[in-house]
């Protein structure tokens, strides 16, 4: 079994958290301890003068927790900008041995760990320091999301031979909001990821339109179940 997972994206917005939060729920129901981080938040709310990740939130949702720890998220950022802009906005510099000390102590009382990135491998935190040096930094294997349209696969083909050539393993894709309609461009895109990515596909999750992220996630996670490609998601986590 991994001792964890990385989640990145092609992107932002291409359905991380929904992605995370489900592999999340399969690590908890199969009986695993599982802790979930979201390093770096930027956009941030405010609810009764606490900060908040909504991210956070839903991953502490999915892996059947109650309770938001501190060390979930290191960094809460207010402006929706890129995590390096924000942290300067509030005179924060990100800190990557901050992160690496947070993720330890939930990785010590966890079988498994589900870390969600920010945008993606390229996503700037500090200077020079990139969510891919966070990833090398934490020492995780990654699962690349992507969306499925027009674009995807060269997106997703640019995001694993990156990954690849910083030394970080992938162990493969999922296409997260996938239509039950799609188009020509999306119904072409999981043989062409698959084929071309040098990653297995290890899902694609179907779009459930419902305004509660929370009941996406328990939504895609019944839609999964029967899915042969969430066996093969499984054995890769080896969270069977």
């Amino acid at each position: 079994m991994l001792r964890g997972i990385f989640v990145t994206g092609t992107d932002t917005g291409v359905g991380k958290s929904i992605v995370a939060a489900v592999i999340a729920r399969l690590a908890a129901s199969a009986g695993l301890k599982t802790g979930v981080m979201k390093p770096v938040a930027s956009g941030c709310i405010l609810r009764d003068g606490v900060r908040i990740s909504e991210d956070a939130e839903l991953l502490t949702h999915g892996a059947g927790k109650t309770s938001l720890l501190p060390e979930v998220t290191p960094y809460l950022l207010i402006a929706p900008l890129a995590p390096s802009v924000a942290a300067a906005k509030e005179g924060v510099r990100i800190d990557l041995e901050k992160i690496a000390t947070a993720y330890a102590i939930l990785a010590s009382a966890n079988d498994f760990m589900v870390v969600e990135g920010v945008g993606g491998l390229m996503v700037p935190l500090a200077g020079g320091l990139l969510v891919a040096d966070l990833i090398r930094r934490l020492d995780l294997p990654v699962i690349v999301v992507a969306r499925p349209g027009l674009g995807t696969v060269n997106h997703t083909l640019l995001t694993c031979l990156a990954a690849r050539q910083m030394g970080i393993t992938v162990i493969g894709v999922i296409i997260s909001g996938f239509p039950d309609e799609p188009d020509e461009a999306s119904a072409s895109a999981p043989h062409l990821i698959g084929s071309l990515s040098g990653a297995p596909l290890l899902g694609i999750f179907p779009r459930i339109d419902a305004a509660d992220p929370r009941h996406v996630v328990d939504a895609v996670v019944a839609r999964i179940a029967t899915d042969p490609l969430t066996t093969l998601l499984r054995k890769e986590l080896g969270i069977v």
